[in-house]
């Protein structure tokens, strides 16, 4: 073998292992971003079957407060018993960011009970990357028995079925796309016919 063909080899051998390389490192970047975004995807899924679980489980507060508090397209604030002490919490389910929404847990104190909403008794984290601000689209929607949508918060003891949606993107200029979960919930303890 002459010099210049062993230089030939060596060279297309360095240029074969480079494109494999490169070829691995890229799927190891791209198998990385699919995980954590199917990660963050399951927090979204947990974090929406909470929501659904409290706001189905909405009822008076223990001052006799309707429900339903706050009725907003990107926060709601509600009466459960989440934690099945036979004691009221107030719940907000809001963004902290402008792409994490938590829930916020205020217990009542004192007799009688009030709810002191300055700061939270108890703050979760249900989702991340949440992209409804980015693609201008609600997060919450309300409606009467009828199915008719209540958007004046004045009607608010109106409203007897919420609908959730929450879009879920790491990375919105990146494949995969985006993830919409979507999910409702009719408030059982409001309901006037019992």
């Amino acid at each position: 073998m002459t010099l210049g063909e062993l230089l030939v080899s060596v060279a297309l051998f360095t240029v074969l292992m480079l494109v494999i390389t490169n070829g691995i490192q890229r799927m190891y970047v791209y198998n990385a971003y699919t995980f954590a975004q199917a990660y963050q995807v399951q927090n979204a899924r947990l974090g929406m079957q909470a929501f659904i679980r409290d706001v189905r489980e909405m009822t008076f507060a223990d001052n006799g407060t309707f429900p339903l508090a706050v009725m907003e397209t990107d926060r709601i604030g509600f009466y459960s018993d989440i934690d099945r002490d036979n004691s009221v919490e107030y719940v907000e389910f809001t963004y902290v960011a402008s792409t994490t929404i938590a829930k916020e847990i205020y217990n009542a104190t004192g007799s009688p009970p009030t709810y002191d909403t300055s700061t939270p008794d108890e703050s979760i984290i249900l989702s991340r990357y949440v992209q409804n601000d980015l693609q201008a689209t609600s997060t919450f929607y309300y409606y009467d028995e009828s199915g008719v949508a209540v958007t004046n918060p004045s009607n608010i003891t109106d409203v007897r079925y919420i609908k959730a949606q929450i879009i879920v993107n790491i990375d919105p200029v990146r494949d995969p796309g985006q993830y919409m979960l979507r999910s409702s919930a009719a408030l059982r303890n409001v309901k006037e016919n019992l």
